[in-house]
């Protein structure tokens, strides 16, 4: 399988579980892929009837891929069921996946047509994106089938009126921890009925206006008490406030700030929070240590354009805590972080890439993977860094 050799030379936060007879997977996704193209360092908005020029551009694979590559990245053996169009973006998009990032893709289908594509355009921290895609000619049960094994499964709450998909109850079924989010309701109603899929889930982690929302609740610490009577772990994520949470398997109670960085790109922030959220939960880390990790992970991507290759590797977390541990006079934040030196890999591990400016070579894909030092990374060297 090919995470379990990945999960080797990128750091195993879950060695001391493996077993002879364990699940295949770590970690079990299902959604939309998409190619994305992004355009940084824009001098002003794009206006009708005028050409801007960008400074910089990348290309990588985005949507579900966020998700994927952000737990790979960190030694979780990734599943991912995906259709991909049988173009180039989608060749480019599955070896990228496959080959680069090691997310298994056996769940995985080419379709005839063309990909999902959005092109993004960053600037001041934020972005705007045209998008174009077709939905697959299945649905995601179809796609996944019978589940494989996994110890957690990520995913979102349906919308109001829809039922839970069955592949990811019947992994829960299996012995599965479902890690659940929540998309952002159009219509504002916020229904409380959407809450009751948490009856199958192990952990919630929306952000505190969806919390708020749905709970009928006012502050971010009423909202994740009140989710915390529905589901073990409950989070809620607060941006420039940090994150709180309950677990109530172990009585933990947390909150945890922000860690402050210069913000380029916050696409697939939320993502590399919810995969972190993960590798401290299986990996059976304090509450606190959990949501501080993740917190530390999100702020290191949006440090990076390009959303799924953002995400960080453990080169990149062993750098920070190098720099934190050896130069910053902040108290609080060390003795915060004091525990990575019982987390972080012993040894070298591979870097990661960046967004590449334009669709990789396959000779880039092919090259014999090589141990950098901890914390070295590849990056493209004619272009800036891409997004989501």
């Amino acid at each position: 399988m090919t995470g379990a050799d990945g999960a080797t030379r990128r750091g195993d936060p879950l060695a001391a579980l493996r077993a002879d007879g364990g699940p295949e997977l770590d970690v079990l996704l299902s959604g939309q892929i998409f190619y994305d193209i992004i355009f940084t360092d824009l001098p002003a908005d794009p206006a009708p009837g005028t050409e801007v020029w960008a400074a910089g551009m990348g290309s990588c694979p985005g949507g579900i891929a966020n998700l994927a590559v952000a737990a790979s990245r960190l030694g979780l053996r990734t599943g991912l069921a995906a259709g991909f169009g049988e173009d180039v973006y989608g060749s480019w998009c599955w070896d990228v996946l496959e080959r680069q990032e090691r997310v298994d893709l056996t769940s995985s289908r080419r379709f005839p047509g063309h990909s999902a594509v959005t092109v993004s355009m960053a600037r001041h921290g934020d972005r705007s994106m045209v998008t174009h895609g077709h939905p697959l000619p299945i649905t995601d049960d179809e796609l996944v089938g019978d589940p494989p094994r996994s110890r957690a499964v990520i995913t979102d709450l349906p919308p109001e009126g829809e039922t839970a998909p069955a592949w990811w109850t019947t992994a829960a079924e299996r012995g599965a921890l479902v890690f659940a989010d929540v998309g952002w309701d159009p219509t504002e109603r916020w229904a409380p009925s959407v809450l009751d899929a948490l009856d199958r889930c192990h952990a919630f982690s929306p952000n505190v206006v969806e919390a708020t929302a749905y709970t009928r609740t006012e502050t971010a610490q009423a909202a994740v008490a009140a989710l915390a009577e529905r589901v073990p772990l409950a989070i809620v994520t607060c941006g420039t406030e940090g994150a709180r949470g309950i677990d109530s398997s172990t009585g933990e109670q947390a909150h945890v700030p922000p860690v402050e960085v210069v913000a380029l790109d916050a696409t697939g922030a939320g993502d590399v929070f919810g995969a972190s959220l993960v590798v401290g939960t299986l990996a059976g880390w304090p509450l606190a240590d959990r949501l501080a990790f993740s917190a530390l992970c999100s702020a290191l991507a949006v440090q990076q354009f390009g959303g799924s290759l953002a995400a960080p590797g453990w080169g990149d977390i062993a750098d920070w805590w190098q720099r934190t541990s050896q130069t910053s006079g902040d108290r609080d934040l060390v003795a915060r972080y004091g525990f990575l030196d019982d987390v972080l890999p012993r040894g070298a591990v591979d870097a990661v890439r960046r967004a590449e400016a334009t669709l990789t070579l396959y000779s880039d894909l092919h090259e014999p993977s090589s141990r950098h030092a901890r914390g070295a990374r590849r990056t493209s060297t004619p272009t800036r860094r891409g997004r989501r």
